[in-house]
């Protein structure tokens, strides 16, 4: 029995603790405009990723999927099951207007430790392993410059972020999207996700939208 409360306990304080049971119709009428672009960042539960981005200035919207890996058509599932070599990845479409890929840079690595290799506590697996993708020849060299001055500042050359050239995002199930704000009360999202986006807050409060300044 204590074998078995222990793994009840860590479905419940994991990111895998979500079922389809918990699903609300939270579909998106968002339409980018022309100008704005899109970047990619995978840095643990996506759930935690998603609702970092959302809260800042000139981020338009942030949607929860699958990157990273060599199949098609991953699930939460199979993903989890470290079946399709995808990570719980967040494609963040932004007006570069107002907030740039470099802000969204320091952004990434301001809000997860770049250093753990397979996971960001307290989730652990290659489908939680810290990824950053480029679009293009200028987003890789500000991705290397940013690692090269936190290796050189901070982290002693113990960054394990992978640099990937983006190739395909698969959006999540749908009971996935805006799963932290419509689940407030979600063991995980109160023990892990919340607590996350507040020390993110308190750290970066000058890039935060006016109704997410607390």
């Amino acid at each position: 029995m204590k074998i078995l409360s222990t793994i009840t306990v860590f479905i419940f304080m994991s990111c895998l603790g979500a079922t389809k049971k918990e699903e609300i119709n939270s579909t998106k009428m968002y339409k980018p405009s022309q100008e704005t672009k899109v970047a990619y960042f995978a840095s643990g539960c996506f759930w935690c990723v998603e609702a970092i981005f959302e809260s800042l200035k000139g981020v338009e919207e942030a949607v929860s999927g699958y990157a990273g890996g060599h199949t098609k058509n991953p699930t939460y599932e199979s993903t989890g099951r470290g079946d399709t070599g995808h990570a719980e990845a967040v494609a963040v479409y932004y007006n570069p207007k107002i907030v740039s890929f470099e802000t969204l840079v320091k952004v990434y690595y301001g809000s997860h430790n770049p250093t753990t290799v397979n996971g960001q506590h307290p989730d652990y697996g290659s489908q939680y392993r810290s990824i950053v993708f480029y679009n293009n020849e200028q987003e890789k060299r500000i991705i290397n410059s940013m690692i090269a001055k936190l290796n050189k500042e901070v982290y002693n050359g113990k960054i394990a972020t992978e640099v990937q050239k983006f190739t395909k995002f698969y959006k999540a199930e749908e009971y996935h999207q805006d799963f932290e704000k419509r689940n407030p009360n979600q063991p995980y999202v109160k023990a892990v996700s919340i607590p996350r986006l507040n020390r993110f807050k308190k750290k970066f409060p000058e890039l935060l939208k006016e109704y997410e300044k607390q």
